[in-house]
């Protein structure tokens, strides 16, 4: 089939949130964007359950979200992370807030939050209707031939346009499986996310609970990497089975739970595409977001990273030189390098990490928790780390 447009500048491939993100700011430059459209429900087609994921959003993803008019203005659908407590071995603990480690050390003002906890729909929702006011984004239906200068794939993990460049794609699954729910508890989460990392009879877990329903909610998006057999007996367990072994996992930190979703797991893998950017018969082509990277999700940077990849490659394109188009090889290759470069601390610092504690034997326990009890007490570490974490 021809090309939906002849004027097209820039096709994208993959309409999750990266590639809706990447498509509005890029259309704010007046480049004419294509965007791959989600195939139409098929009549008498399975209702799919509901969506229970949710993402822990840094203060540069906010900003970028903001810009392209995404970003929820109910503030019970954006709830800000005022805390972190992070439990380890033998009682150490790991602390976080916004007061302490924002842009001015002990200034609430300065740091409204260490993250924002939001629903992926809400996201998807809010992406949607930008779009539907941007006219420099035509939507293409899925499987149609498009005819661009460039395109940028962020299909996700399973890309097939990746596949179908030949781009290696190197996978280290972890022997995990995240397990995702929603549960009620008993007292309020006070605007704090919540994390342990399980020994004993739960060697190797790490455990989750994420605020939700604005500063005063009482519900939590749980995500538990447990292995494939553990996850599979959590998912099997009766509804208030499972809240009563959650509750007790993390020590009742919020009283008694009510599970108030179904229960959804997929398997953890660390992943990066060899090569980022190239040519080929079609044209020039980047990746974005998942169709070239995927990290261990404990520290909740998934997303971030992808939007990260968007902020980087719209910034390449918009500083190009008059003379470059859009697909210059050299230009595309800033941003390859430049993304590379800024995610492999955090790739290579979760990946250690997660590690570190799937460690068995009393060395490994007394290590853990003199290296958390360390940072805890470091002072610039510490600081560092949150400021890391928090995408600045």
């Amino acid at each position: 089939m021809a090309s939906p447009s002849p004027a097209l500048d820039i096709f994208i491939s993959g309409d999750g949130i990266v590639g809706r993100s990447l498509a509005l700011l890029l259309a704010r430059e007046k480049l004419r964007v294509g965007l791959s459209a989600a195939p139409p429900a098929l009549p008498g087609a399975a209702k799919v359950g509901a969506d229970i994921r949710a993402y822990a959003l840094t203060p540069a993803s906010r900003a970028l979200l903001e810009s392209i008019r995404a970003w929820p203005e109910d503030d019970t659908l954006a709830t800000p992370v005022l805390a972190m407590q992070v439990h380890g071995d033998e009682g150490s603990e790991l602390n976080f807030s916004a007061a302490l480690h924002g842009p001015n050390r002990g200034d609430l003002r300065g740091a409204p939050a260490l993250n924002w906890i939001v629903d992926a729909p809400v996201l998807e929702e809010g992406l949607a209707t930008a779009l539907r006011y941007q006219p420099q984004i035509e939507r293409v239906p899925q499987g149609q031939e498009v005819k661009a200068p460039l395109t940028v794939v962020c299909e996700g993990r399973a890309s097939a346009t990746r596949s179908a460049l030949g781009v290696d794609y190197d996978m280290a699954p972890y022997a995990q499986h995240a397990l995702a729910a929603r549960v009620r508890c008993e007292r309020p989460h006070g605007q704090v996310a919540r994390q342990w990392f399980l020994r004993d009879e739960s060697a190797g877990e790490v455990l989750a609970l994420l605020p939700l329903g604005g500063p005063h909610g009482d519900t939590v998006a749980v995500v538990w990497s447990v292995s494939p057999k553990r996850a599979a007996f959590l998912q099997e367990l009766t509804p208030k089975a499972y809240a009563e072994a959650l509750a007790l996992a993390c020590g009742h930190a919020l009283g008694a739970m009510e599970l108030v979703s179904e229960r959804r797991a997929w398997p953890l893998v660390r992943a990066r595409a060899r090569q980022w950017s190239g040519r080929s018969a079609q044209g020039a082509w980047v990746l974005a977001g998942d169709a070239a990277h995927a990290v261990h999700p404990l520290a909740g940077q998934g997303l971030n990273l992808g939007l990260a990849d968007v902020a980087e490659l719209a910034r390449v394109l918009r500083e190009r030189e008059e003379w470059r188009s859009v697909a210059d090889p050299k230009l595309l290759r800033r941003y390859e390098r430049a993304r590379k470069a800024g995610m492999l601390p955090l790739d290579l610092g979760m990946d250690a990490l997660q590690r570190l504690y799937t460690r068995e034997g009393p060395f490994w326990n007394q290590l853990r928790a003199w290296g958390l009890r360390g940072v805890e007490h470091s002072g610039w570490l510490k600081h560092w780390l949150a400021r890391q974490a928090m995408g600045a």
